[in-house]
């Protein structure tokens, strides 16, 4: 059985209009969670369970843009018509070279579909009794009746839930609305913007309560039904990504809970990296947590294969053309070395002027409906993670042996005796030119290896944002791109302008100004540089 998480391509006023909860025999739609009135409450474990599904459902509204704050604004893609004149190619320009105002609806539209999946589980939360109250999560008496069992795994997938959602938000806009329970619009107004600190307190607090509540079961003995929703594993591995962004003393508590995932959760790599995302191999060993979709006609389906196909290549690459978008840059199209197998799984070109992403791609018989789920957290993600809270331990130690490892599922061999390190790919060696002998060369080439191992996955600018030269980085690529790419840009912008958009201000996205405009109780303020 395939949990189907509904797609949404509208405006979030219409956003959940249908919740569903299928196999592939079967869909049931209940009552939009969007109009559920405050005073009304789920009753039983059905009721909450399938509430639940739509907030998976609704996981898929904010996906749907994301890779515009996480890939376009990174080094790893841009938008591939310099020249272009067209409205939705000049809101991905301002995406890409950070010259976005408040306005953009893009960002408009993320913001919403993500707090409206954040009031969806709220009500599932406030049918079970819990609370956020002097930072930690209380579970009380909720309305709804179920087994104590249902409810720890509700409560749990539920708080896992919120906390994604909350530290997407946190990542890409800074201090933002702490929602920690169903709100009027009016109460709604009510509620100033809250600290960057809060907000994580918010969620370390939801993952440490999912952790305690979940049962802690292995991926080996998951039930068919439960494959695609949250689980203690994914729970642990979100919340050690959240201490790694936090830093400091905060990277020994992640690396506890990395070591717990990699020896008792029962996820692993698979032997081929192609493998981790075929449609006729999903919620594999690999996958921790994703965002699933269903094809066939039922508006479930990934919209991906046809927004990054290339355009104008009409059926040649999937059904109904692609629309160009999450357009690799040259960089990653030259970054893989010979004998890197990830780069036939990820980049392909249609011609030479049209590389395009491969990696969410399968056949479609109607546009925007493809099977491929996306994946949130894998499993070499885990261990890169414990590579990045280990630090460097020496070039024998254990997190350039992670690397490697993760490098060696990707085709890599051992150096020996050659010489060609820079182009052919090989594992790091213990010595000589080729080894990260210090701290330096080891962030580097662990950040380069995430760069490539999850190109695409919507990881590559929180990955930045954890580096102390993440405006820089920026920088040196638009130095590299401008030739070819942004010295082509309508209207014209030198490389000196386009450079100095990129401050430390401006690494976060702006409080969307409707959102500020439109609340007649506080004066809500913009974030810095906007």
């Amino acid at each position: 059985m395939k949990t189907i998480l509904k797609h949404n391509k509208t405006k979030i006023a219409a956003f959940l209009m249908a919740v569903g909860l299928a196999s592939c025999q079967k869909s049931i739609d209940i009552q939009p969670i969007s109009n559920v009135p405050v005073d009304n409450y789920y009753r039983n474990y059905k009721e909450v369970n399938n509430a639940l599904t739509g907030c998976y459902n609704g996981m898929q509204g904010p996906l749907y843009s994301e890779w515009m704050f996480t890939e376009l604004r990174s080094d790893n893609s841009k938008q591939g018509v310099p020249n272009s004149t067209n409205v939705v190619n000049a809101e991905l320009n301002a995406l890409d070279m950070f010259t976005l105002n408040p306005f953009h609806e893009r960002v408009y539209d993320y913001w919403l579909a993500t707090y409206n999946n954040i009031r969806s589980v709220n009500y599932v939360l406030r049918s079970l009794g819990v609370t956020y109250e002097n930072k930690q999560i209380v579970i009380g008496n909720g309305s709804a009746q179920m087994t104590q069992a249902e409810a720890n795994k509700v409560v749990g997938e539920a708080l896992f839930l919120r906390a994604y959602h909350n530290f997407n938000l946190v990542r890409l806009f800074g201090g933002t609305f702490l929602m920690d329970k169903p709100f009027t619009p009016q109460e709604a107004k009510l509620k100033d913007k809250s600290s960057v600190q809060d907000l994580y307190d918010f969620i370390i607090a939801d993952l440490k309560k999912a952790n305690e509540v979940f049962p802690n079961i292995a991926f080996t003995a998951t039930s068919v039904a439960d494959l695609g929703r949250a689980n203690i594993w994914a729970s642990k591995s979100l919340l050690a990504k959240v201490y790694l962004t936090l830093g400091g003393t905060y990277k020994s508590d992640a690396l506890t809970l990395l070591n717990d995932v990699i020896d008792h959760s029962g996820y692993g790599l698979l032997t081929s990296y192609a493998d981790v995302f075929s449609i006729t191999n999903e919620m594999n060993k690999e996958i921790i947590f994703a965002v699933r979709y269903k094809a066939g006609g039922l508006g479930i389906g990934s919209p991906f294969a046809n927004l990054f196909a290339p355009t104008g290549s009409g059926n040649a690459v999937v059904n109904n053309d692609g629309n160009g978008y999450n357009f690799p840059t040259e960089e990653m199209k030259t970054i893989y070395k010979v004998g890197d197998k990830r780069k036939e799984a990820t980049i392909a070109q249609y011609t030479s002027t049209k590389p395009y992403v491969k990696k969410f791609l399968s056949q479609v018989s109607l546009r925007y409906d493809a099977e491929n789920d996306f994946p949130v957290i894998r499993f070499s993600d885990v261990l890169l993670m414990k590579a990045e809270a280990i630090g460097f331990d020496g070039v024998n130690g254990e997190a350039v042996g992670l690397i490697n490892k993760v490098r060696e599922r990707a085709g890599a061999a051992d150096y020996g005796s050659n010489t060609d390190f820079t182009s052919k790919f090989y594992k790091y060696p213990a010595s000589g030119a080729a080894a990260l002998s210090d701290a330096e060369s080891f962030r580097k080439a662990l950040l380069n290896e995430r760069r490539i191992e999850l190109a695409f996955e919507n990881q590559r600018y929180f990955d930045i944002l954890r580096q102390p030269d993440a405006t820089q980085i920026i920088k040196d690529h638009f130095a590299l791109e401008f030739a070819t790419h942004y010295s082509k840009i309508t209207p014209p912008i030198t490389l000196v302008a386009l450079q100095a958009n990129v401050t430390q201000d401006r690494l976060l996205l702006p409080i969307p100004q409707k959102e500020i405009d439109k609340n007649d109780q506080l004066k809500i303020g913009q974030n810095a540089g906007y």
